[in-house]
């Protein structure tokens, strides 16, 4: 079966740093996010003061395992209804969860066990909702503005965590943690009217699939990865990209600053350059629109970046670091950017959710499993080997990138 895009209910020849439709998407994209980064710091903050830093290091986590068991079907969902539908409706439960963990902590102490319990019907949720928001920007732009829709999204992103901390820590400060999740409704709620009136392009009739069950369009779903050439080399591609990313980043970034004695500062200066650098390609993208040999570009940014992480943790100043951190951030920015609007142009919006449950599941579901492992390596080997390690598996995935000769020469569209 062949997938065919109608032009989307946006206006086709406009850019889409000038589309109405796409920039209302982009502010509900902006406020959910920054509405997740206000919550995590409260359920963060919460566990805390309510068990051992092991033991809220387990509920913050709580979110990743539902989201791997259930995120390919959340993608089935998003094509089935729409993504536009399911967005708005997982946000609604999102906001509603958020809402029900502030009246706890406002009626009673809650404990590790129900705190974690709002982490993982949080995540069920999340399951559903990511696909269908990454759905989305197949359905409000046109295929040649899929690149600038993607460096906008970077933009957000970037904006929420660098907007998302200081809200949360204020909202902590001027109301509690209940203020802090009441905060983080707010801002989730404040999606919804402009998700609301999101106009959706339609499918053209070989484009809308029959419906069966749920488990045969999840297999429909992974033929489609398997029949698409770019698909097919781009996904293994993403997942040990975000294997060997998100472990070092995250986790990996504080353990070295406590080791180098950079304090929280000195980690707020590395994480600025990366914000700073990530931010600073995201803008060229949302500008620039369309990258010649987007393909390559993926490749060659993937295995510079890998060189880079694993040069980060043989930095011993903060100010060097920090310009590694920026050469990270714009590297993998731009191959995170590109492999997402390669995704989107090569699913087709009929797929468009269910592949990108596919292409996001070990970033959202799996890499976050990993924390503990990579707390256990830098115990015991160090940050420097474990960086290293993490590097080698980003440099695979790039060298995989340069081997397939189809992916290599991928194109986005016109």
């Amino acid at each position: 079966m062949t997938v065919t895009a109608v032009r989307p209910a946006s206006a086709v020849d406009r850019p889409a740093h000038r589309d109405p439709n796409v920039l209302r998407w982009l502010g509900a994209y902006t406020s959910a996010a920054m509405g997740d980064s206000v919550y995590y710091i409260a359920l963060s903050w919460a566990a805390v003061r309510a068990g051992t830093p092991a033991e809220a290091g387990l509920v913050t986590a709580a979110s990743a395992m539902p989201r791997a068991l259930l995120m390919l079907g959340g993608g089935v969902v998003a094509d089935r209804y729409g993504p536009r539908r399911v967005v708005v409706g997982s946000s609604a439960v999102r906001c509603a969860l958020v809402i029900a963990a502030a009246a706890l902590l406002l009626a009673t102490s809650p404990g590790l066990w129900t705190l974690g319990a709002v982490a993982v019907l949080f995540g069920v949720v999340d399951a559903v909702f990511l696909p269908a928001a990454g759905a989305l920007p197949a359905r409000i732009a046109a295929p040649a503005q899929l690149a600038r829709v993607q460096g906008m999204r970077g933009l957000a992103v970037r904006l929420a965590t660098v907007l998302g901390g200081p809200l949360g820590g204020l909202g902590v400060a001027l109301g509690g943690t209940a203020g802090a999740f009441g905060l983080a409704a707010l801002l989730i709620a404040a999606s919804l009217p402009l998700l609301a009136t999101l106009r959706i392009g339609v499918l053209g009739p070989d484009g809308i699939e029959e419906r069966h069950g749920v488990l045969a369009e999840l297999c429909d779903g992974l033929r489609q990865v398997r029949r698409s050439p770019v698909l097919r080399a781009l996904v293994p591609v993403i997942a040990l990209s975000d294997l060997g990313f998100v472990g070092p980043m995250n986790l990996g970034l504080t353990l070295l600053a406590q080791q180098r004695g950079w304090g929280s500062s000195g980690m707020g200066w590395v994480l600025a350059g990366f914000g700073t650098g990530a931010g600073a390609v995201s803008l060229l993208l949302t500008f620039r629109g369309r990258l010649p040999r987007a393909g390559l570009v993926l490749a060659v940014a993937e295995v510079a970046s890998a060189v880079a992480i694993g040069g980060l943790a043989q930095v011993p100043a903060v100010a060097a670091a920090t310009g590694v951190a920026l050469l990270i951030g714009m590297l993998s920015g731009l191959g995170g950017a590109l492999s997402g609007a390669l995704v989107q142009a090569a699913a087709g919006p009929a797929y468009a959710g269910r592949v990108t449950a596919v292409s996001t599941l070990v970033s959202f579901g799996v890499a976050p499993l990993t924390f503990p492992l990579v707390g256990v390596a830098v115990e015991r080997w160090g940050t420097g080997p474990v960086f290293a390690g993490c590097a080698v598996i980003c440099a695979v995935s790039g060298i995989l990138a340069l081997c397939s000769g189809l992916l290599r020469r991928a194109e986005l569209p016109r």
